[in-house]
């Protein structure tokens, strides 16, 4: 499978490693080089998926749990499904290896995610100006935000993710451009 790249302006790039099925069930597996420190997620949870991320170069600071850990080259650290988890990148040049199970739409989400970054859609710390945008990566993440309600956020969030859809907005973004 050649190499798939996904980019981001502060030079945050994803590569697609692997993805498919094995005895565990469907994978996607992502290397992601972090140029500088800084938030990579904040707290959230996942009803479904597990995340696993092996640091290859670099220091990551995970709070999984209530619990922090610090990771550094050859540490896998896990958040199990519906464990609200966050992390940051606390050296320059970080790189770690990805593993979502099941990936559910997390390629699609870095993908959308990246075309708004490079359309200039997002602030500085990468959150999308536009609600909609917004929304629509929100139902992307397949989880929720761990400081609200999942009632609420489905509400809202939902709510304008299906606006989104149902007045073209969401069609207008691609992998490869901004808004058309």
């Amino acid at each position: 499978m050649p190499d798939r790249v996904i980019t981001f302006r502060n030079g945050h790039r994803v590569t697609v490693l692997a993805e498919g099925t094995d005895e565990a069930g469907p994978y996607l597996r992502l290397r992601h080089e972090l140029p500088a420190p800084g938030r990579q997620a904040g707290p959230h949870w996942h009803p479904v998926l597990t995340e696993a991320w092996t640091v290859r170069q670099g220091t990551l600071v995970f709070r999984i749990d209530g619990r922090e850990v610090t990771a550094g080259p050859g540490d896998t650290v896990r958040a199990a499904a519906r464990t609200v988890h966050e992390f940051h990148s606390a050296a320059a040049d970080t790189v770690l290896d990805h593993e979502i199970r099941p990936p559910l739409r997390h390629l699609e989400m870095f993908t959308f995610w990246s075309a708004l970054d490079r359309a200039g859609a997002t602030t500085r710390s990468g959150v999308p100006r536009n609600p909609l945008a917004l929304a629509l990566l929100w139902e992307l993440q397949d989880g929720y935000l761990a400081v609200i309600p999942a009632g609420l956020q489905r509400a809202v969030l939902g709510g304008l993710a299906a606006i989104a859809r149902r007045t073209g907005y969401a069609r207008r973004w691609t992998a490869t451009a901004g808004p058309s």
